[in-house]
């Protein structure tokens, strides 16, 4: 499986379950870490815990197992590890206190629409 059929799993995942305001972060050039964050917004604890989830069935599904799961027992945020991918599923309270779009400083011209993805 690409990075970019990985990239399109997580989206239709979080898709699927009508995950809200999904951004996609090129992180390349900023870590080592991983090459991509995904961020999306999950409206309550049972939501973001199900949209992780769904993330995470879709991922084994594929052969693409995630590498850790980190927050499903409380659901305020949930970071599924997915390797090259590591997606984070907040609710939107916790997504507007952390900013991570903001914190890796190339969410600005991505919201816009200056940024491909």
């Amino acid at each position: 499986m690409t990075i970019d059929e990985l990239k399109q799993l997580v989206i239709n995942a979080l898709e699927d379950l009508k995950a809200e305001d999904i951004t996609v972060l090129d992180v390349r050039d900023k870590t080592t870490v991983t090459d991509w964050l995904v961020i999306a917004t999950g409206s309550s604890n049972r939501h973001v815990k199900s949209i992780a989830n769904n993330v995470v069935v879709e991922a084994k599904e594929a052969g693409k197992p995630p590498l850790g799961i980190e927050g499903e027992n409380d659901g305020e945020w949930v970071l599924v590890d997915l390797g090259d991918i590591i997606v984070h599923v907040m609710q939107q309270q916790v997504r507007e206190y952390y900013d991570l779009e903001s914190l890796w400083s190339v969410a600005q011209s991505h919201r816009r629409g200056k940024d491909a993805v």
